[in-house]
């Protein structure tokens, strides 16, 4: 391919893809210079795409001693350049009001494509995460191990404690996010954007996460810094954006440590367009909820304890997951190690997720106990020991709902088990032996199979994995405490 100026080609992909016109090339020229370096200026390239570009000009700007050679370095860099092509904050948010008041749909669509245009979600890592689905007494399981996001880099571990403490933005989900310019140990984001909308009387914010678990990954925040609390309100917020946000799924993680997410210091939901395996299961022992007689509901055939709620009436839904959470809030049932309080510590809330289903609105609410004990230090509900050398971090929403996210170490440690299944040289972790043995035993394993064998064996893992997390077991024992449960909400 013909050499070019590896600037003039960059200047050309941000005037193409962006409100600036070819008026501005100098400026913009300048403003690449500014941040790279003007070594920059006699650099040749063969690329013409645009995150090609960016890569090439980040590297030349480490020659030139104008960026540190560390990932959080490069990255806050890669965002001051790709934010050229991201209007400003108030520009973006007329878009998208504009847009939507004609369709919501392709208001949706035009903010996820800058999103992706302009590297915030960073869809090439994403391509390199691990994926496949993998079949299931519960039907097919989705596991990915996450290879998308890079480890961070010791020398940036030690430079950031060096820092002094910050206290800006709060945290990674505060609307001062936006167009921040990032720090050691914080990511960066100069090209980040957020729609402002209100959620009832509350001020909200709509953005996608950089790094997507599934397609069109958004998150929902509010504006306000506050701590994640699972409430009659939570309801209310979650069946509004589906109104306000045709085609995603929403859901949040539970507000209580172990079962819940990872940031609970600030109220927030996730969403997306992506249809779930626990969506598509079924429904296995028919529930009436007195007092409700336009819901139609059911225990969920899944390895956690989900009770699921359908119909078009909104304030009804409300209502019976309202009294659905409080009953539970304070229930306990010994005979199931299920317990509500030690001390006055609670262990009882939910993981709701909601959609729309043939034009009702749909409700799963998803049971969780967080209690420990001296067996089960890590949570009673909770991946087990003999489980964790594959999975031990808490089980969030996106984990609940049937996607597996594994962690970076697998990718080389299964890739040493499978040499070990087959008998070659392996520098296999003694985590995985009493599983690969066992695997070894059941199963006439030879090159054409093992990766199969492999990836089912994860997916039975996985199902482990959930079966740990649900606080009513699928035995005859813990379903009938399941149905106890529901006798005391109050059924017919």
């Amino acid at each position: 391919m013909k050499k070019s100026n590896l600037v003039k080609e960059f200047v050309d992909q941000v005037i193409s893809m962006s409100d600036y016109t070819d008026l501005d090339r100098i400026y913009l020229t300048n403003r690449v210079l500014r941040l790279v370096g003007d070594e920059a200026l006699h650099q040749q390239t063969s690329s013409g795409d645009l995150l090609d570009l960016k890569a090439e000009l980040v590297k030349t700007a480490q020659v030139a001693g104008k960026c540190g050679t560390s990932n959080n370095e490069a990255d806050i860099l890669e965002a001051q350049l790709m934010e050229l092509i991201v209007p400003r904050p108030s520009v973006v948010n007329w878009r998208f009001w504009q847009t939507y008041q004609d369709s919501p749909t392709q208001a949706i669509n035009d903010f996820y494509t800058l999103s992706k245009s302009s590297d915030y979600i960073k869809t090439r890592a994403i391509a390199k995460n691990v994926y496949f689905v993998t079949p299931s007494e519960y039907g097919d399981l989705e596991i990915t191990i996450n290879l998308a996001k890079p480890e961070k880099d010791p020398k940036e571990i030690a430079a950031a404690k060096k820092q002094a403490n910050h206290s800006y933005p709060l945290c990674q989900l505060c609307l001062e996010n936006e167009g921040y310019l990032g720090r050691m140990a914080y990511p960066a984001r100069s090209n980040h954007r957020v729609i402002r909308f209100q959620l009832g009387q509350e001020d909200w914010g709509f953005q996608y996460s950089p790094y997507a678990y599934f397609n069109e990954h958004c998150i929902f925040l509010a504006a306000k810094h506050q701590e994640m609390k699972i409430e009659r309100q939570t309801f209310e917020r979650l069946l509004t954006i589906l109104e306000q946000f045709p085609g995603y799924f929403v859901g949040s993680n539970a507000d209580l440590p172990i079962v819940g997410g990872s940031i609970l210091t600030h109220e927030h939901y996730q969403g997306g367009r992506h249809d779930f395996p626990m969506a598509k299961a079924s429904i296995m022992t028919k529930l009436s909820f007195r007092g409700f007689t336009d819901v139609t509901a059911g225990i969920v055939k899944w390895p956690m304890s989900v009770i699921r709620l359908r119909s078009s009436k909104k304030e009804q839904l409300v209502e019976l997951a309202n009294k659905i959470l409080t009953t539970w809030h304070t229930y306990s049932d010994e005979t199931v190690n299920v317990r509500a309080f030690t001390g006055e510590t609670p262990h009882h809330t939910l993981t709701p997720i909601a959609r729309m289903h043939d034009d009702q609105f749909e409700l799963d609410l998803v049971l969780r106990d967080n209690q420990t004990s001296k067996q089960y230090p890590d949570g009673i509900f909770h991946p087990h020991p003999d489980v964790q050398h594959i999975k031990k971090e808490n089980i969030g929403l996106i984990e609940v709902m049937g996607l597996a996210i594994l962690p970076p170490r697998l990718q080389d440690e299964l890739h040493e088990v499978e040499k070990y299944l087959l008998d070659k040289p392996n520098k296999i972790k003694s985590i995985h032996l009493a599983w690969a043995n066992e695997l070894k035993t059941d199963f006439e394993i030879n090159p054409k199979n093992v990766t199969q064998i492999l990836q089912t064996a994860l997916g039975q893992v996985f199902v482990r994995v959930l079966a740990d997390a649900g606080v009513f077991k699928q035995t005859p024992q813990g379903q009938a405490a399941f149905l106890r449960f529901v006798q005391t909400v109050g059924i017919e």
